[in-house]
């Protein structure tokens, strides 16, 4: 194995997250099971994750409401997040279903480019290459403020990212929605191969590049068959 602080300086040119699978956390395999639980933040759970700044600290924390604890990110010009190692076969739970909310959209940034690469709330799915560090990829299902539903983009840092916007503008402001991918198509219409096992997943609200602030709220996270 390529020594983790080596692996480090080669990605180091790579979007915010892809650094993150090179840290080599000790990963924990559900892939048998048909719901695969990732993130228990509805029982007040942190277990298994970790935290990784990039600029500034985004502040993450449990907060109650009516139906039960969530977790809480608020951001002010920074960029921070939270990530768990697993693994994850997409052949047998390759649907990655969440909860989550925003307070606000970021607005006027253009989030093609790297000053506007901000969102309020996005869930990265990683895939490492291993030793072929050159080959980790990632996905980003984001809450664009502007690029329709559905449409995904080269990320503004690298090649081996894509977002995807999930939700967009401000419609959904204030409420919760649900939202279930199949990241295995994805990953095939994305990147036009067949992926490897995922090795990490991870949540972030960051607006360092545009100095603005946004506040969300993400429930539990789970990987299904169907």
């Amino acid at each position: 194995m390529v020594p983790w602080h080596r692996v480090i300086t080669l990605v180091v040119c790579m979007h915010k997250l892809l650094c993150w699978i090179v840290i080599f956390a000790p990963i924990v395999s559900w892939a048998e099971s048909e719901r695969v639980g990732i993130a228990h933040f509805s029982q007040g759970d942190l277990s298994g994750w970790q935290s990784k700044v990039f600029a500034g600290q985004t502040v993450y924390a449990f907060e109650r409401e009516a139906d039960g604890m969530v977790l809480r990110a608020d951001s002010s010009a920074s960029a921070s997040g939270l990530y768990r190692a697993v693994s994850i076969d997409l052949n047998k739970t390759p649907i990655l279903n969440w909860d989550w909310k925003v307070a606000n959209i970021l607005m006027g940034n253009d989030e093609r480019t790297k000053t506007g690469d901000d969102y309020p709330a996005r869930i990265y799915v990683i895939f490492s290459g291993g030793v072929m560090f050159w080959r980790t990829r990632a996905i980003n299902y984001v809450w664009s403020n502007k690029q329709p539903v559905d449409s995904n983009w080269l990320n503004a840092y690298t090649n081996n990212a894509r977002m995807i916007a999930i939700q967009s503008g401000s419609d959904h402001v204030g409420h919760w929605v649900h939202e279930s991918r199949d990241v295995l198509a994805d990953y095939r219409r994305l990147f036009g191969e067949e992926p490897s096992v995922i090795d990490a997943v991870a949540i972030m609200t960051d607006t360092d590049n545009t100095g603005a602030s946004a506040t969300a709220w993400y429930g539990d996270i789970w990987f299904t068959a169907q």
